[in-house]
C-alpha cells in the first residue's frame, strides 16, 4: 500500500474531524486518558459520547465536570476551556452489565444514527473478581456492545480493548486470533442461569489452567469480537500492563495503585520487604499516553487508510525496553530513600526478592506479619484504629495474583505497530508517539513516584524536607535495630558454641 506522507503534516487528527465517537469505560484509567488525548490532539472531532452508569442526583453536566476535575485535564482545559470540552462531550446513561445496556430508546437512536467509531474500554480489571461478575461485565458486556455496533448505520470501526495477557498458554503471543478457553455463548448462558454462589463453587474447575477470572473472561470476549468481524469492522487492541504517563499531558500521572506503582509505594513506605519473584524476569509495561496514542494511530490506519487486514494490534514495549522486577523495586527504593521520600515511612526501604516460596514465607512472617501485629497493638493501646495487619492481608492477596505473572515469562510480537512507525511522518511521531525513543527509565520512575505523591497519596512538595529528615531517622533506626539483632544472634550463638565446647573438654 502506497502511503501519502501529506508533506509532513498531521493526517491522524483530520481523520477524526466531525466523526462522532462512543467510549465505554470513560471514567477508568485508560478511558480518561483516551478522552483527554482526543480532546487535546483532535480538537475538530465530532461529539464524544460517554456511556457511564447513572448516579442518583447527578446531572449529565455534573458527571462531566467530575471527570474533567481530574488533574489529567488541566492542560486541555487551559488550551480550550471547560465549557468547550463539556459541549463536545455527551453523557449517555447506561450500564454494560445490563440487558440492552440500560440505554434509553432515544439515546440508542442517537448513537446508532451518529456514531462511526466505538472504543469499548469498560471492564473489571480485578483479578480476583467473582466469575459471574467478570463474565457479566467483560464478556456479556462486550456481546451487548457488539450488538449495538451492528445497529450503527455509520460504523467505521469497533475497537475492543483487550489485554496482551489473556492467552497465557502462549509464551510468544502473535497478532492473530486465538481459540477461546470455552464457548463464550455457553458460558454467558450458564452464568446467567446459575446463582453466584454456585458459580463460585465451580470457578476453579471452569477456569482450568487459566489463573484468574480476568484473563479468562477477556479471552472469551476476544472470541466474540473475532466472531463479529464478518459483520462489522472490528479491531482488537491488546495493551500490556498499562502504567502511568510517560510525558503527556502530565509526567507520571495515574489514578490508581495497580501494577508497579503499588509496588513502589509499598516498598517506599517500608511495608513490603519480601516478594516471591523471579528477580531477573520482566513484565511488559506500557505508559498510558503511549497506549492511547497507539489507539489513535491504529484507528487512522484502519479507518483512514482502509487497512482492514491489520485488525489485531499489540500495544507492548518489552521488545525494546526490558526492566526486571528487581530493577523496578531497586530503582524505587533508591529514589524514595535518596530523592523523593514518602511521608509516614514505617521503616527504611529494604528487603529483597525471594526465589523460593519458603524463603518468602519465612521473611514475610518476620518482616511483614510480626511488625504488623506489634504496631497494631501499639496503635490499639494509644486509642487508634489498627490498620497494618489489614494492609498486609490485602498485600498478601495481591501477591497471590502477582506471583503467577512474576514467575512466568511471556513475549509479544508487535509487527503491526512497527509497520505503523514506518508510515507516520515526523509531526505525527511527535503528536502521537508510539516508539521508545527518548524514554529514560530513571527519570520515568522519578516522575511516577513524584506524581504518586501528589495524586494518590496527596502529599505536597512542602512536606518533602520533613520526609527527608524522617527518612534519615529511619535509616539510623534500621541500622541500630539490625546491629542489635545480629549482635544478639552472634552473642547467643557464640555462647551456645562456647558451652558445647566447654562441655566437650570437661
Amino acid at each position: 500500500m502506497d502511503i501519502d506522507m501529506n508533506g509532513g503534516r498531521d493526517r491522524i487528527a483530520p481523520m477524526f474531524k466531525d466523526r462522532h465517537v462512543l467510549i465505554t469505560g470513560g471514567t477508568g484509567f485508560l478511558g480518561k486518558a483516551l478522552i483527554e488525548k482526543l480532546l487535546r490532539c483532535c480538537p475538530e472531532i465530532g461529539q464524544i459520547y460517554l456511556l457511564v452508569r447513572s448516579k442518583k442526583g447527578k446531572l449529565p453536566r455534573q458527571r462531566l465536570e467530575d471527570i474533567f476535575a481530574n488533574p489529567l485535564f488541566e492542560t486541555v482545559k487551559g488550551l480550550r476551556g471547560l465549557d468547550t470540552l463539556i459541549s463536545q462531550c455527551t453523557v449517555i446513561s447506561g450500564d454494560v452489565t445490563e440487558p440492552e445496556l440500560a440505554i434509553s430508546p432515544e439515546d440508542r437512536q442517537l448513537i446508532t444514527e451518529q456514531v462511526s467509531i466505538i472504543y469499548h474500554c469498560a471492564a473489571t480489571i480485578r483479578f480476583d473478581e467473582t466469575l459471574k461478575k467478570a463474565v457479566m461485565l467483560n464478556t456479556r458486556g462486550t456481546k451487548y456492545m457488539i450488538d449495538l455496533a451492528k445497529q450503527c448505520k455509520k460504523l467505521d470501526m469497533f475497537g475492543y480493548v483487550s489485554t496482551s495477557y489473556c492467552h497465557l498458554n502462549e509464551k510468544l503471543l502473535l497478532e492473530k486470533p486465538y481459540p477461546p478457553p470455552a464457548d463464550p455463548h455457553k458460558v454467558i448462558k450458564a452464568v446467567e442461569w446459575l446463582e453466584e454462589g454456585v458459580v463460585d463453587g465451580m470457578t476453579k474447575k471452569i477456569l482450568g489452567d487459566c489463573p484468574n477470572t480476568y484473563a479468562y473472561t477477556k479471552a472469551l470476549a476476544e472470541a466474540l469480537v473475532v466472531e463479529s468481524m464478518d459483520e462489522i469492522p472490528a479491531v482488537i487492541f491488546r495493551p500490556s500492563i498499562v502504567i502511568p504517563t510517560w510525558r503527556e499531558p502530565i509526567p507520571g500521572w495515574t489514578d490508581n495503585i495497580n501494577g508497579p506503582v503499588g509496588l513502589l509505594i509499598g516498598a517506599g513506605k517500608g511495608v513490603i520487604r519480601s516478594m516471591y519473584c523471579d528477580s531477573d524476569g520482566y513484565g511488559d509495561y506500557l505508559p498510558v499516553d503511549f497506549a492511547v496514542s497507539a489507539m489513535c494511530v491504529c484507528t487512522w490506519n484502519y479507518v483512514g487508510n482502509q487497512d482492514h487486514k491489520r485488525n489485531i494490534y499489540h500495544l507492548v514495549s518489552s521488545a525494546e525496553i526490558k526492566v526486571s522486577w528487581e530493577g523496578i523495586i531497586e530503582r524505587g527504593k533508591w529514589i524514595v530513600a535518596n530523592k523523593i521520600p514518602l511521608n509516614g515511612v514505617l521503616w527504611y526501604p529494604g528487603g529483597t526478592m525471594k526465589r523460593t516460596r519458603w524463603e518468602h514465607n519465612l521473611a514475610a512472617f518476620f518482616f511483614h506479619w510480626i511488625p504488623a501485629f506489634l504496631i497494631d497493638c501499639l496503635l490499639y493501646c494509644f486509642g487508634y484504629k489498627p490498620i497494618l495487619w489489614r494492609i498486609h492481608q490485602r498485600i498478601a492477596k495481591g501477591f497471590e495474583v502477582f506471583e503467577y505473572y512474576a514467575n512466568n515469562q511471556w513475549d509479544f510480537d508487535n509487527a503491526t505497530i512497527l509497520y505503523l512507525r514506518t508510515i507516520i511522518n515526523d509531526e505525527e511521531k511527535v503528536k502521537f508517539k508510539i516508539d521508545a525513543g527518548g524514554v529514560e527509565i530513571q527519570e520515568y520512575f522519578e516522575n511516577c513516584i513524584r506524581a504518586a505523591r501528589w495524586y494518590i497519596l496527596k502529599e505536597t512538595d512542602d512536606t518533602i524536607p520533613a520526609a527527608k529528615r524522617h527518612m534519615r531517622v529511619m535509616w539510623w533506626v534500621d541500622k541500630i535495630c539490625k546491629t542489635l539483632i545480629y549482635g544478639g544472634l552472634i552473642y547467643y550463638i557464640g555462647k551456645a558454641l562456647y558451652s558445647l565446647l566447654f562441655a566437650s573438654v570437661f
